[in-house]
């Protein structure tokens, strides 16, 4: 192993923790973390020495796609509870949808609190990395979103054939997952499109004097894109402002959730894939917002929305643009499975969940053939 690679190995042994421990809690969810463990390691206690061994085996493993979770809703706004996505959707894949696998990095470590960096003093950096590194002067990012992308920007420097499926959080995850990837496929000479499933168009300047946030992260990844109209979104119905207004101002391309009803998803993704050849596009990456479905079928997340894709006209649009373009970096964000906002109660997070699990599964199984 090079020096450089031995380093990234370093780095992430120390700025990740084993899968499902994203979260530090001490009852909250503690079965459901031993089943996870059980499950992946066979055994509840001492899994870090464990999950630290497989990390050795990433450049080795047959599987393309990595998964990787952060478990931080500190970029949300509504209701919280993001962060408990990665446990429960890992959870939920293991059980529904056993066929798929994927090399897993584990979690990031998150303190709650915090958000980026640049948003932090030198005091309070020095503070959280003697708590998570025990070192103040430690060279590694404290807060979610420096570390994502640290990791991410390591990770694609040494293993550019593979991809990163990452679990959120709230959608300003993708902020950092996509930046990486982005830069990453620039160097190697790749166009790339950004596939965008949200209620929401997350094209916000910044929200209440916070530039990165869930509202706000397509807006700073547009310069990362060969041109803004590479970011394409699907499901949109909940905005203050029309499609004309985002499209002309931001130069983005939009399909609405009621056009997608009206037009057909097959209809649409025609156009979608059309749109992409013209732009001589090589590679995908999915950003899948859960709330991008109707609220019958994800309740149990921050910003439910009526009127929403059905899960079948996403798969439809994934299936579809899959069999034309590699899949080859994705993410699942803003399940929060402890929320009920509908009135189907207990169901709500189970269904939620379901439905997460199987777009994941598909986005999975698409980057280990991209």
């Amino acid at each position: 192993m090079s020096d450089s690679k031995a380093k990234f190995h370093q780095k992430i042994e120390n700025c990740l923790c084993p899968p499902g421990d994203g979260v530090f809690t001490v009852n909250t969810a503690k079965e459901r973390k031993a089943a996870l463990r059980e499950k992946l390691y066979g055994q509840t206690e001492n899994v870090e020495p464990l999950w630290k061994a497989s990390l050795n085996t990433l450049g080795d493993s047959e599987h393309k796609a990595a998964i990787l979770g952060i478990s931080s809703d500190c970029g949300g706004g509504i209701l919280r509870g993001a962060n408990w996505g990665p446990l429960f959707l890992r959870s939920t894949l293991l059980t529904e949808q056993p066929q798929v696998s994927a090399f897993d990095l584990g979690d990031v470590r998150v303190i709650p609190h915090l958000l980026h960096d640049k948003y932090l003093n030198e005091g309070t950096i020095s503070n959280c990395q003697k708590a998570l590194y025990q070192d103040e002067n430690s060279e590694y990012h404290v807060s979610p979103l420096s570390i994502t992308e640290d990791v991410c920007d390591g990770f694609y420097a040494h293993y550019p054939e593979k991809g990163i499926f990452g679990i959120g959080g709230d959608h300003s995850i993708s902020y950092p997952l996509t930046k990486a990837y982005l830069k990453a496929k620039r160097e190697q000479g790749k166009r790339t499109a950004i596939i965008h499933f949200d209620a929401h168009t997350d094209l916000l300047v910044e929200r209440l004097g916070i530039d990165l946030c869930f509202g706000s992260w397509c807006t700073h990844i547009l310069e990362f894109l060969p041109a803004p109209h590479h970011l394409i979104q699907f499901g949109i119905r909940s905005s203050g402002k029309s499609k004309q207004h985002w499209e002309s101002t931001f130069g983005v391309k939009q399909h609405w959730a009621n056009e997608i009803r009206e037009q057909g998803a097959d209809v649409i993704v025609e156009q979608v894939i059309k749109q992409l050849k013209e732009d001589k596009v090589d590679e995908l990456y999915v950003s899948f917002d859960i709330d991008a479905l109707d609220e019958e079928f994800a309740a149990a997340t921050g910003t439910p929305e009526s009127g929403g894709m059905t899960p079948d006209e996403a798969m439809t649009i994934l299936t579809a643009l899959s069999k034309e373009f590699p899949i080859t970096g994705a993410d699942m964000m803003e399940i929060a499975p402890f929320t009920d906002s509908s009135l189907a109660g207990q169901s709500s997070s189970e269904t939620t969940l379901r439905e997460g699990a199987k777009l994941s599964a598909f986005l999975i199984d698409a980057m280990n053939k991209g």
